[in-house]
C-alpha cells in the first residue's frame, strides 16, 4: 500500500499556513507569552497522524498545534484558546502548550518527557478497552534524557503496550546542541529498554508514512512498542523569537548590544585565555549551525512533497488556494468575533 501523496500534502500546507497565521498574529501582541511552532515538522506529523483511526490516542508535547490541526480538531477552537479566550478548547486556560481534546482521546503537556507516561495510560486503557487501538507520544531528542520517558519506553516494552514513541530531533535542545548533551545512540537505547526502534528522514514524509504505518500494524496486533527516530529542521528554532535565529537573520542590529558584554567577558578573569576563546568560539560554531537550517528547500517536509505530486499545475494552485480561503476565513472570523479575555 502507497501513501497518498496529495492528502498528505493538503495536511501539512493546512497546518504550516495555520501556524503561520499564528505566527503573524502572536508578532502583532495578540497572543501573550512563548509560542512555540511545529514548522519543520510536519513530515513527522502527518507521516504518523495519517494512520490513525477513531479510538487512537495522541500523547503530546509543548508543539501540539499541528497534530491536533491534522488530527482534524476545528481550527477556530485552537486559534480562541491561544487568544486566551473562553470559548477555546479549553476555555482560554491551557494556551497553546497545554492542549485537551477528549474526543479525540489527545492531551499535550508542556513538561518535557510528559507525552510517555501519558501515552503509557492511553495504551493500557486500549489495551484493556479498545483492544486494537493505539497511542502515540511525540516528542524532542532532548526528552530522552527524562527518566520519565525511558521509564515510559522500558514499561511499555514489558507490558506490551500498543503505543509508538516519535522523536522529533531536530539537534538541538533549545540553544544547545543535543550532542553536547546526550551520549550514545537514541536507537541503541530505544532497543536496550525493549522496544523495536528504526530511523527516518523526518523531512521526507512517505519515509515517515512507511515506516509509521509498520510500526503501528505491530501495535495493533498486539506486538508491543515502537520508537521512531526522526530527523528535522524547525526554521523559526525553540520559539518565535529565539535569540539565536535573530542573531543570524539580523546580525549588525542584534549583536550591537550584545558584542560589548562578549569582549568584556573573554578579556576578564575566570578562566585561562584558552578556555574563554574556546567558549566564543562555541558560540560562533552553534550560531553558523543555525544559520544553516535556514537555506535550502531540502529539509522543508513540504517543498518536498510538493515536488514529487504527479498532478496538473491548475490542480495543485487550486488545493493551494483552498487551503488558504480556509486559513483566512478562520483567522478573520475568530479576530472579528471578540476580544482577548483581560
Amino acid at each position: 500500500m502507497e501513501p497518498d501523496r496529495i492528502s498528505l500534502y493538503r495536511m501539512m500546507l493546512r497546518s504550516r499556513r495555520f501556524e503561520e497565521a499564528v505566527a503573524r498574529i502572536w508578532s502583532e501582541g495578540r497572543i501573550s507569552a512563548e509560542m512555540h511552532l511545529g514548522i519543520g515538522e510536519e513530515g513527522i506529523v502527518a507521516g504518523v497522524v495519517d494512520h490513525l483511526t477513531d479510538g487512537d490516542a495522541l500523547a503530546l508535547d509543548h508543539r501540539g498545534t499541528a497534530p491536533l490541526v491534522m488530527r482534524g480538531l476545528e481550527l477556530s477552537l485552537l486559534l480562541k484558546e491561544f487568544l486566551g479566550r473562553e470559548d477555546g478548547l479549553c476555555r482560554g486556560m491551557g494556551g497553546h502548550m497545554h492542549l485537551f481534546a477528549p474526543e479525540l482521546l489527545t492531551a499535550s503537556s508542556g513538561i518535557v518527557g510528559a507525552a510517555g507516561p501519558t501515552a503509557c495510560g492511553f495504551a493500557f486503557a486500549a489495551q484493556h478497552l479498545r483492544p486494537g487501538k493505539v497511542a502515540v507520544a511525540f516528542f524532542g531528542e532532548a526528552a530522552m534524557n527524562q527518566g520519565m520517558l525511558m521509564e515510559s519506553i522500558n514499561l511499555a516494552s514489558a507490558w506490551s503496550l500498543p503505543i509508538l514513541f516519535v522523536c522529533k530531533d531536530n539537534g538541538m535542545g533549545i540553544t544547545t546542541p543535543s550532542a553536547n548533551t546526550t551520549g550514545g545512540d537514541l536507537l541503541v537505547r530505544a532497543r536496550g529498554l525493549g522496544a523495536r526502534a528504526a530511523m527516518v528522514d523526518g523531512a521526507d514524509v512517505e519515509a515517515v508514512w512507511r515506516e509509521a504505518g509498520s510500526a503501528i500494524d505491530r501495535a495493533r496486533e498486539g506486538e508491543g512498542p515502537s520508537f521512531l527516530h526522526a530527523a528535522c529542521v524547525r526554521p523559526e528554532g525553540h520559539f518565535l523569537g529565539d535569540p539565536l535565529l535573530r542573531i543570524v537573520r539580523k546580525p549588525v542590529s542584534e549583536m550591537q548590544d550584545r558584542i560589548g558584554p562578549l569582549m568584556k567577558a573573554a578579556a576578564s578573569g575566570g578562566g585561562t585565555i584558552g578556555q574563554r576563546a574556546a567558549s566564543l568560539s562555541s558560540i560562533l560554531r552553534i550560531l553558523g549551525k543555525m544559520a544553516k537550517k535556514q537555506v535550502g528547500r531540502r529539509h522543508d517536509p513540504i517543498h518536498r512533497l510538493r515536488d514529487r505530486l504527479a498532478i496538473p499545475d491548475t490542480d495543485l494552485a487550486g488545493l493551494e488556494q483552498e487551503v488558504e480561503a480556509e486559513i483566512k476565513a478562520v483567522v478573520e472570523s475568530v479576530l472579528t468575533e471578540g476580544e482577548v479575555r483581560p
